[in-house]
């Protein structure tokens, strides 16, 4: 067998790797499950969003009660908001609670913390140790 060249080795190497690297994400934004009931939306899966995202339920209820323009209450895992409203809506409106109350501005990772210092809320991240003011409002 004849000694190939580093270079040549690598070029070699650079061809058998797949085109496209596989990903799968540890954090997803989870999509929400339910009906509509009469006049009332039902979102059936709220508990396992506030899991997912690690939050007081109580925070995302209060949230989406002022974006929404909605009366809500809790009822055990389900959510009932006070009037139709589609999926897609909703959806829009956990993407932007999970962008600003979840997510670190810095890594982009899940792993944070709020915490109340004064009147400003801030979020720490446990993964990569930055702090920022949270500049929305509950």
């Amino acid at each position: 067998m004849a000694e190939l060249k580093y270079e040549e080795l690598l070029k070699k190497a650079n061809k058998e790797l797949p085109q496209e690297k596989l990903k799968a994400a540890r954090f997803e934004i989870p999509k929400v499950k339910g009906h509509v009931q009469g006049n009332k939306t039902i979102i059936s899966n709220f508990g396992d969003i506030v899991a997912t995202f690690m939050r007081e339920p109580g925070h995302l209820l209060k949230y989406l009660q002022r974006e929404l323009a909605t009366p809500a209450s809790i009822d055990g895992p389900r959510l009932i908001l006070g009037r139709k409203l589609s999926s897609a809506f909703i959806n829009s409106k956990i993407e932007q609670f999970a962008n600003t109350f979840v997510l670190c501005p810095e890594c982009k990772r899940p792993d944070t913390q709020l915490k109340k210092d004064g009147p400003v809320l801030i979020m720490q991240c446990m993964a990569c140790g930055a702090k920022h003011p949270v500049k929305a409002k509950i």
